[in-house]
């Protein structure tokens, strides 16, 4: 897993906010940001093994609504397309259910660790995105994101280069049709996730 740290300033005559002394604020204005946590590429799928016994289904859990704002979530789906028809790719769209899955892995992460981890089972493509709350919002998260396209030289995705290029090339891989968003805060941090369907970043095959 990669972690970049970036420090963004503020200009100086930015006015204080909720009442905290502008001597406190001045010793504040560096904001230290952790984005970027794309799920790890998969290789492309096998012929399936046989079927095991079919076993009881477990009791259904209600998802978790998604906390993002309409605002919010229309701005981020926005964003995704224009990324993807800067390359030639169709739009996504938005699913309901998806957030709601996301948003139910971002409670669980608020609520325990306060860091970015992504799901064991992989069922979907997943970024995630995490910074401070309230100086950032999850659109600054997919433009993060979408920043590691300077990084990407085309061609196939593969080991090497998934790790600096896999959060651009799951939000412009042509075969995802469906996105869905969560957020969540813990202390002082905002901790945002996407999931994609289908998912993308598979192995010996290009994005777009």
């Amino acid at each position: 897993m990669n972690w970049r740290e970036t420090l963004v300033t503020f200009p100086q005559g930015r006015r204080a906010c909720r009442g905290v002394p502008v001597p406190v604020v001045i010793a504040a204005l560096f904001i230290l940001v952790v984005a970027g946590c794309a799920a790890p590429p998969v290789k492309p799928p096998a012929a399936p093994p046989p079927a095991p016994p079919a076993a009881p289904e477990a009791p259904a859990m209600k998802p978790a609504a998604s906390r993002m704002s309409a605002q919010d979530t229309k701005a981020i789906t926005t964003y995704h397309n224009t990324v993807r028809a800067d390359v030639g790719v169709g739009p996504l769209q938005w699913s309901p259910a998806l957030a709601n899955y996301a948003q139910e892995w971002t409670d669980h992460l608020a609520s325990t660790t306060c860091a970015m981890k992504h799901r064991s089972e992989g069922l979907y493509g997943e970024n995630l995105f995490q910074a401070t709350a309230g100086a950032f919002t999850a659109v600054d998260g997919a433009k993060a994101w979408e920043n590691e396209k300077k990084d990407y030289r085309g061609g196939v995705l593969t080991q090497s280069n998934s790790q600096a290029v896999g959060h651009y090339t799951q939000m412009v891989w042509r075969g995802t049709r469906m996105l869905g968003c969560g957020e969540s805060v813990c202390g002082a941090m905002m901790i945002v996730a996407c999931n994609y369907d289908p998912p993308g970043n598979v192995l010996g095959r290009k994005p777009f």
